[in-house]
């Protein structure tokens, strides 16, 4: 071992002892804290004295259960706070740290050496550092520059020095297996053996090899709008994923996990990506599909359709009758016009086009949809049109108590009281004798009036009603929306298949289902009538896969979320979904906050593939040349063209067998759809342990995984087999970034079987031998 090496581990034995030193001190902290958590709950009423025989009492009683509550909460908090401590310190005791600058800051005489790893450690006294975390100002130098100048911004301001030499630990179980004196942003040894590996169920962090392209994605932090355009395998998710650990330690006295939120494309890739933040000890912020937002905000009036369900219609039902007519209508629907036509048609409802209800009693109208009309349209102009609404709702609810004095002498109102059981009776007895002023023993001295009896029965009958008012769905949302597609003069510069996209959305509105591409329009109609229900308590949105987004609903996000700043992470050339064409380009994103508050990055160099693989993958797209791969060997992507499906299936068994035998942890079997992939599913049955991924699946699985190309982005693979590569399959050119995104899910191997002629995409990359044919 050399002298380096072995001071090295000298010097990482002290550190070792220094954890396990904190690691006791912190546990029995926990335990300390946890005790008095469950002793405070036990005893929490021992401790306030209840009395409320006068208001000083009272007074007392209340005070006394505040400090009380306080007092757990101090503790649970100052409990969590250790428990999260601890499980961070046990991380620290298989990788204390990941490297080293050494850095002479200007006006001194020596360089201070910074040892770098998931979070800070002190020694005992608490006044050296002996470990920085990787977030800390000071470590920026270790991302960002080669030995030479360097500076690295703190609060104090900016501060210059000298980067004299980098180092990169490979440490392993508290072991020091090897360092490297490098000069590169990160050395390619430590990268090369990251990327080498298999893939796991989880998504990891990347502390340890972040780039410097990534790191000024991490660490950028002014404006409302960070944009990142990265090519496939780039990094741009773990990068984002680390951003948000960043942001959590750094102003981690303003900003909590449950105040920033990951759209995520589906909960498989949610179930991917958790990992990440807890394993550099943070909590995980919330998560959520677009989809499960709108099923939130409108599965209760409707069957709303999913994204995929939508791309899988797009995928396979080409034959349909409708289907130019939808793809029309999905591609107009996404458009900032239609956003803005919604807007507009807002405001015209101000004058003319409000749909309501009738308020029905006992199946008879109290008040028709017509006198409601009559009676909005009549009210004073110069309100805003909320006031109107707010009016029009007050004057329903009287409309309310005026029936009900009607219906006070009615017939039913004598049998409701009559079919009473004694139970009823009782509480109607108990609430109405206090409601005169009878307490405790008095109450049964109480004789129900016939008059208070029945104006009871009535107010609870009436109830539902007066709900119903308050909650405003006297307004016929479904009505108003689908008056744009029956009323010809509403909508301007329309597509020439608007008569046949007007017809079917009508029909699905009537059954109570709504397409995908309504179910956004509708909910911002629905907001821009019944005011915006926006969430203030989020701080930072992140959405990935954001060119599968439409210009509608980043608006529609920006109105959700006013306070949030945002993270919008995508790669146009994965831009899969119908609407592509009507397609957020990342720079017209710009507008949402203004070209001054927003940032872009762009990421070109792609990681997670061989560069074969990669050479490959870039000749199926325009621009491709642009991606730059990393620089690690591997074998050339395979097309194997075959003769029929029984010996496709025959040959798939033979491959799977022999890259599990070369050490594939995980290998997809990607097909274009989830109609091809559950037919894929059964002839393949006999594989062992073989899964079918469908859009429902909750959770990322190892192994052997058949699955549709839409489901697998954004997740990686030890080796992909691309089901069928044939000009029956992928022809027609609205395929070729679906066809791209599957094969780039490819980290080591990439086989592609084709059942007769191959497709046109592979043509550029047979031509230039990128594919061993």
């Amino acid at each position: 071992m050399s002298m380096d090496l072995q001071r090295e581990q000298k010097r990482l034995n002290s550190v070792m002892e220094s954890i396990m030193g904190e690691i006791d001190r912190v546990e029995e902290e926990t335990s300390k804290r946890k005790n008095e958590v469950i002793h405070i709950r036990k005893h929490f009423w021992d401790e306030v004295k209840v009395n409320t025989d006068t208001f000083d009492d009272f007074l007392e009683t209340i005070i006394g259960l505040r400090q009380e509550a306080q007092a757990l909460s101090v503790s649970q908090s100052t409990h969590r706070h250790s428990s999260k401590r601890l499980a961070t310190l046990r991380r620290m005791k298989e990788i204390p740290y990941f490297g080293r600058i050494d850095f002479t800051e200007n006006g001194s005489t020596a360089p201070e050496q910074i040892y770098i790893g998931i979070s800070s450690l002190t020694d005992a006294r608490g006044e050296n550092f002996l470990i920085y975390d990787w977030r800390a100002p000071v470590s920026s130098v270790y991302y960002d520059y080669q030995p030479g100048p360097a500076k690295y911004q703190t609060p104090g301001g900016i501060i210059e020095g000298n980067l004299e030499k980098k180092w990169q630990y490979l440490i392993r179980g508290g072991v020091l297996q090897s360092m490297f004196d490098t000069s590169l942003t990160i050395g390619d040894e430590i990268l090369q053996e990251v990327l080498g590996k298999g893939t796991d169920k989880h998504m990891h962090n990347i502390v340890a090899t972040i780039q410097q392209e990534q790191n000024r994605i991490i660490r950028q932090d002014s404006g409302r709008l960070l944009i990142v355009h990265g090519a496939a395998g780039s990094g741009k998710t773990s990068a984002a994923m680390q951003r948000i650990a960043y942001l959590l330690y750094k102003y981690r006295d303003q900003l909590d996990a449950d105040q920033i939120i990951l759209f995520s494309p589906n909960t498989m890739f949610s179930s991917y990506v958790s990992n990440v933040l807890p394993e550099l000890g943070e909590e995980n912020m919330q998560q959520a599909t677009f989809q499960e937002y709108l099923d939130h905000r409108l599965g209760k009036e409707f069957d709303v359709e999913n994204p995929y369900e939508q791309l899988e219609y797009v995928l396979t039902a080409k034959g349909d009758e409708p289907y130019k007519a939808r793809v029309a209508g999905i591609q107009f629907k996404a458009s900032i016009h239609f956003f803005e036509a919604i807007q507009s048609y807002r405001k015209s409802l101000e004058v003319s086009g409000m749909v309501f209800k009738n308020i029905r009693f006992r199946g008879d109208a109290i008040v028709t949809a017509q006198q409601i009309q009559d009676h909005f349209y009549s009210s004073d102009p110069t309100l805003s049109f909320h006031s109107r609404l707010e009016k029009m709702r007050d004057w329903l609810l009287k409309q309310i108590v005026e029936t009900e004095k009607v219906e006070q002498d009615k017939e039913w109102v004598q049998e409701e009281i009559e079919l009473l059981s004694d139970e009823e009776y009782h509480k109607a007895h108990a609430y109405l004798a206090k409601k005169s002023g009878y307490a405790g023993e008095s109450i049964p001295d109480y004789e129900i009036e016939a008059d208070a009896l029945a104006r009871l029965i009535i107010r609870k009958k009436f109830n539902p009603l007066r709900k119903m008012i308050k909650a405003y769905r006297f307004i016929n949302i479904k009505g108003i929306y689908r008056q744009l597609f029956t009323e010809s003069n509403l909508m301007e510069q329309v597509p020439e298949e608007w008569q046949e996209i007007c017809l079917y959305t009508v029909k699905m509105l009537d059954e109570r289902k709504l397409y995908y591409e309504d179910a956004t329009p509708f909910l911002l109609l629905k907001e821009l009538i019944l005011g915006f229900q926006i969430n203030s308590s989020i701080k930072h949105i992140v959405v990935d896969e954001a060119q599968d987004y439409s210009p509608f609903q980043f608006e529609f996000l920006k109105r959700l979320f006013p306070a949030a700043k945002m993270t919008v992470l995508g790669d146009f050339n994965q831009a899969i979904f119908a609407h592509a064409r009507e397609m957020v380009d990342f720079h017209t994103l710009t507008s949402l906050y203004g070209q001054d508050k927003t940032e872009v990055i762009n990421m070109s160099r792609s990681y997670r593939s061989t560069k074969p693989i990669i050479e490959f993958t870039r000749s199926l797209i325009p621009n491709g040349e642009t991606i730059i791969p990393f620089e690690r060997d591997g074998e050339r992507p395979v097309l194997t063209q075959l003769a029929n499906h029984e010996e496709l299936h025959r040959r798939i068994a033979d491959k799977v067998e022999q890259l599990r035998s070369l050490g594939s942890h995980s290998i997809a079997i990607i097909c274009k759809s989830a109609e091809e992939s559950s037919t894929a599913y059964e002839d393949l049955s006999n594989i062992d342990g073989i899964k079918l991924v469908k859009s429902s699946s909750l959770e990322y699985e190892q192994g052997v995984v058949v699955i549709p190309s839409y489901l697998s982005k954004g997740i990686e693979f030890d080796a992909v087999i691309i089901y069928d590569t044939s000009e029956n399959v992928y022809a027609d050119e609205s395929l070729r970034r679906l066809f791209y995104t599957a094969c780039t899910r490819a980290m080591h191997h990439l086989q592609l079987y084709s059942v007769g002629e191959p497709s046109p995409f592979l043509r550029k990359g047979l031509s230039e031998g990128l594919i061993e044919a």
